[in-house]
């Protein structure tokens, strides 16, 4: 089993992904460097991966690296979190999250409900990609991750702090609070995840993170920030 591990250097973070004849990919240019008998495959993209990539606004092409050795990703002034999936479980994870899997991880595309993503600001037509079958996964984070795991109730958040959840939550939206009271309360609408499942959940951002965009007004390539 492919061992995935978070580096951290000079307030900085990375992944770090050591195989032993064993296959992982990560996101088109995620590479920093690797080392040992490594092959490097940007596999052509299926047409199911060119409709995930138009939809997601993820890279079509997912290199796959596949050998003995170690491989370290870009860092970021964000984070990571690694994901080990279920048997017989499957994730739905937010745009831009996926950063790298090992490679009997499967990965598909989910298209949400019109109404909710309309309501929550997202748009009419958004796609998101899945990840299932047995392994780990890499995920960008703006800050430290915590899962969540909801029992027949509701998760309501305000903004994007849901990273991704499995398929026994449903998403909507709903106002903050009643009409025209909403509009005095300064929330805006909620994203609400209802059901019983698991929410990788990111309360906070790293610091050095959000004192860059603040200052700034940019984004940082892998970061999840509004």
């Amino acid at each position: 089993m492919a061992i995935f591990s978070i580096r951290e250097v000079e307030g900085m973070r990375q992944i770090q992904i050591d195989i032993a004849n064993e296959t992982v990919r990560a996101r088109r240019g995620a590479l920093s460097n690797m080392r040992g008998n490594i092959q490097l495959t940007p596999h052509l993209p299926s047409p199911r991966d060119l409709i995930r990539g138009v939809f997601t606004g993820e890279g079509r092409i997912r290199p796959y690296y596949k050998g003995t050795g170690s491989i370290l990703l870009q860092p970021s002034l964000g984070g990571y979190h690694v994901l080990t999936v279920g048997k017989n479980e499957r994730w739905i994870l937010e745009p831009r999250v996926y950063w790298a899997s090992e490679g009997n991880v499967d990965l598909g595309l989910l298209r949400e409900r019109i109404g909710p993503s309309l309501w929550a600001g997202d748009g009419v037509l958004v796609w998101k990609t899945t990840v299932s079958n047995q392994g780990q996964v890499a995920i960008n984070a703006p800050g430290p991750v915590e899962m969540v795991e909801i029992k027949k109730g509701d998760l309501s958040v305000q903004g994007r702090l849901v990273l991704g959840r499995t398929d026994g939550l449903e998403f909507h939206s709903r106002r903050s609070s009643p009409f025209p009271l909403d509009l005095l309360s300064g929330q805006r609408r909620l994203r609400v995840y209802s059901g019983s499942g698991k929410a990788l959940v990111c309360w906070t951002p790293y610091w050095n993170q959000h004192m860059y965009q603040k200052v700034t007004g940019e984004t940082i390539e892998g970061s999840l920030f509004e």
